[in-house]
């Protein structure tokens, strides 16, 4: 007696969770490369006569983080405490500081917070890896969701004995293929 297989399968929901992985991350991907550019608002009182000391004091201020936003450097922020930052950051450059100690008596002041690009450091470890842990989380997770079901959703894997009838329709149907 012959026997066959029938399975059905249909890769349809594996390929629309990737194909809507894919245009998730392709719109992320495109919204940042083309956001909007950050906005100076330092203001004219605010700017040094010395160009040398005013681009130290910009690159400073972009390194700085705003306590009020807190997602914005205090070189982009129009908040009074990102202001005061911002003179403070240009009257211990005046004073003779360097770089370093200007950003070293901010974060004495402020923590390690201010900075927007904190040290990699024992205690920062997880706010370096974590979105690296993250995605590997996820990875794992989708991975194994649609390992895990087997074949896709929808698919069927039957198996179905054919009559003498049936099996001797499909030698002829097979016959017939082979002829032509």
């Amino acid at each position: 007696m012959v026997s066959t297989t029938v399975v059905a399968r249909s890769g349809r929901s594996a390929r629309r969770l990737f194909s809507l992985l894919a245009v998730v991350t392709m719109t992320a991907l495109s919204l940042s490369l083309i956001g909007p550019s950050p906005a100076v608002a330092v203001q004219p009182d605010e700017v040094l006569k010395d160009q040398k000391l005013e681009q130290r004091a910009r690159e400073l201020s972009a390194e700085l983080r705003c306590l009020v936003c807190q997602n914005q450097s205090i070189d982009d922020s129009d908040a009074p405490l990102a202001r005061d930052l911002r003179l403070l950051v240009r009257e211990r450059l005046q004073e003779g500081d360097t770089n370093t100690q200007v950003l070293d008596f901010v974060v004495e002041r402020y923590g390690e917070f201010v900075l927007l690009k904190p040290p990699f450091a024992v205690h920062t470890l997880i706010l370096w890896l974590g979105p690296l842990i993250v995605l590997i989380g996820a990875i794992w997770l989708a991975r194994t969701t649609v390992l895990s079901r087997g074949a896709p959703a929808g698919a069927t894997t039957a198996r179905v004995e054919l009559s003498p009838a049936e099996q001797k329709r499909l030698a002829t149907l097979l016959d017939d293929k082979d002829q032509t």
